[in-house]
């Protein structure tokens, strides 16, 4: 494998700039949203074990990393997931009821997801973890404006919290940079990717026999979680 940390070009390739979800969520959005919004179990389910598949998705990207430079910035995007992980563990907690009960529902639909999207090799490993976790961070985000409670405030929060989005994306910088045609390959799976995290994102709504009125809801949504997509892969300099 190419040890792209130890020989990087001359060109300057600048990191991307990430504004926190916090400031770029618009209040009408998480409205709209949240009347699809699941019951508290299931959402939290969901999300938990979503955070756990993206955090054992940066561990095996870390085992497997070619320096130590990519070991050591992936492992510390890895802690903020497990970090959000616990968190919603917390919450579950919180509630009286035990994690591995709440989130075993949803084990089997996600893990048929996580095997599809593993990748062929390390880089489009760490695309997955790009991709899945930051599109799904900004949806779980968005649809637990619709939580009961103070749930809202404290999932909201633990989802808004601090992200490894930038991490991940300056390794992926790095990798590009040093061999570029990496860049048509990875943006064709990061169009793969989007299409079948859609999909687990939109099996987490909670969906009325009124297929056109969530529709109507679903779909400004869905165009601001493909932008965001959008932007992140402009900044690798990938074509969405």
């Amino acid at each position: 494998m190419v040890n792209w940390f130890a020989s990087r070009r001359r060109k300057r390739v600048d990191a991307p700039r990430l504004r926190p979800r916090s400031t770029s969520t618009t209040n009408s959005t998480k409205v709209d949203l949240a009347e699809l919004t699941p019951g508290l179990g299931d959402y939290l389910g969901k999300a938990a074990y979503l955070q756990l598949m993206i955090f054992e998705n940066l561990g095996r990207a870390v085992a497997t990393a070619p320096t130590m430079r990519a070991k050591t910035a992936l492992s510390q995007a890895a802690s903020l997931s497990l970090a959000k992980h616990q968190g919603l563990v917390r919450e579950i907690e919180r509630h009286g009821d035990h994690p591995s009960d709440v989130m075993e529902p949803a084990a089997r639909a996600i893990d048929r997801f996580q095997s599809a999207t593993q990748g062929s090799d390390w880089f489009e490993a760490v695309t997955t973890c790009y991709v899945t976790a930051g599109f799904l961070d900004d949806f779980f985000y968005r649809l637990a404006g619709g939580l009961p409670g103070g749930s809202a405030e404290r999932v909201g929060h633990i989802l808004g919290g601090p992200s490894g989005e930038k991490i991940i994306a300056e390794v992926l910088l790095a990798a590009i940079e040093t061999n570029p045609r990496l860049s048509a390959r990875l943006a064709l799976w990061g169009r793969r990717l989007v299409g079948d995290t859609m999909l687990v994102a939109r099996s987490a709504l909670a969906l009325s026999a009124n297929h056109d009125s969530d529709e109507a809801r679903i779909e400004p949504v869905f165009t601001e979680l493909i932008a965001a997509h959008t932007r992140r892969m402009d900044a690798l300099g990938l074509t969405a």
